[in-house]
């Protein structure tokens, strides 16, 4: 009976599990992300670093101390950037882009 309540328990986490993990970007998208963040962002933040403000990095905790937490404030940020950092407006970067960049950036550099 043990393992019929373990196997029932398990089966009901991995339902749970995808239903909260529908909310990440599919695969494809991550990868634009990715690509579009080597191509745009890279050069100024490699490995989720900062060349110009090396307190001001994209790791997570970084952005949250800064009050950036979500994918809309990261695009916030490229459309109207701090001293240092070169502002990418939607004809530089177009929304779908920049929110592909921002998903990236959170699930990547944690």
């Amino acid at each position: 009976m043990g393992a019929v309540t373990l196997g029932a328990a398990l089966a009901g986490c991995s339902e749970e599990s995808a239903k909260t993990t529908g909310s990440a970007p599919p695969p494809t998208a991550s990868k634009r992300g990715e690509e579009l963040f080597r191509e745009r962002c890279a050069p100024c933040h490699p490995d989720g670093g900062n060349r110009i403000n090396p307190k001001k990095t994209l790791h997570a905790r970084v952005l949250a101390d800064n009050g950036i937490k979500s994918a809309g404030d990261i695009v916030r940020v490229m459309r109207k950037p701090g001293p240092g950092m070169t502002s990418f407006d939607p004809a530089a970067i177009p929304d779908r882009d920049a929110t592909l960049i921002a998903e990236y950036v959170l699930a990547t550099f944690k």
